[in-house]
């Protein structure tokens, strides 16, 4: 089944939600990246997160950012995504391992640590938007739900899933956001409440078959689901070898001639991609006389 995200509502709109499958993008930064199984879970959690608070985003040059900073081997996670469904990421240390937790899963909240989490948003004012918290636990859905209540006073809970097969590599990936409105009657926080403290794990009801529209059902219970948009999300990277010498533009005319002078081909890398973009000694001096 390919990545895709379903917005909806429930109770009347007293309740908005998200939910997505997000397996060929974790996958495919899982390749690119050649991330540990632990790394690839913590990245996928971010990047399955950040897709769903993409499409929040109102402008098509919207962007936003999160960022991880943790105590734990991982170091660092990046990841953007727009309006439009596209999503990238990357870890500061791929490989890092971590032994499993006392459940015997991977230990997303063991790899990255203590450490604090930045929601940046650019949506084309001045300065872009910017929160960081603490993190609650790394585990990544806890820490944005607490982003959520802490920075923009949405209640909300957010479930993040991925599951690796034995040859290490996604096997599912997905997960859902649900935000109460600020007039949600008592009600139905109740039956939410209810609902949320029985249903299983978001890779379980994916292992079981579930589409998103069908996980929000689950989810949702009797509070009346009505799904208002899908679309589909992937990993995209917007690097290419014409953005890439914009940074060798930027450079100084001093910096630009000591790598000609060096009479070496120069390698740029991607951190996003993992791709690597290779600069000959004429391109360099092609550079260097448009400048």
């Amino acid at each position: 089944m390919a990545d895709y995200l379903v917005r909806a509502t429930a109770a009347n709109a007293q309740i908005r939600a998200f939910a997505v499958t997000s397996k060929e993008l974790v996958e495919y930064a899982r390749s690119a990246h050649d991330t540990s199984p632990v790394v690839t879970a913590a990245l996928g959690r971010l990047m399955t997160g950040a897709v769903m608070m993409g499409s929040m985003l109102k402008g098509e040059q919207d962007m936003l950012t999160l960022q991880i900073r943790g105590a734990g081997p991982v170091h660092g996670l990046t990841v953007t995504a727009d309006s439009q469904g596209n999503v990238k990421g990357y870890a500061d240390n791929p490989q890092a391992m971590m032994p499993p937790n006392h459940l015997g899963k991977l230990d997303v909240g063991g790899v990255i640590g203590a450490g604090v989490l930045t929601v940046m948003k650019d949506m084309g004012l001045k300065e872009p938007y910017a929160s960081t918290i603490e993190l609650q636990t790394g585990e990544i859905g806890d820490d944005l739900t607490y982003y959520f209540a802490a920075s923009e006073q949405v209640p909300s809970s957010v479930a993040l899933g991925v599951l690796m097969d034995k040859n290490n590599t996604v096997r599912q990936a997905g997960g859902f956001i649900i935000q109460l409105m600020p007039f949600t009657g008592e009600d139905v926080i109740t039956k939410l409440e209810n609902t949320l403290s029985s249903i299983q794990s978001v890779t379980t009801m994916l292992e079981e078959g579930n589409t998103p529209e069908q996980i929000l059902e689950i989810v949702l219970g009797d509070l009346g689901v009505e799904i208002t948009d899908t679309m589909p999300v992937q990993f995209a990277c917007n690097c290419s070898k014409e953005r890439v010498e914009k940074v060798l533009i930027s450079l100084s005319r001093k910096d630009l001639q000591e790598m000609i002078d060096e009479n070496k081909d120069v390698d740029l890398h991607c951190h996003f991609c993992n791709r690597n973009y290779t600069f000959t000694v004429d391109e360099l001096k092609n550079i260097a006389k448009s400048r």
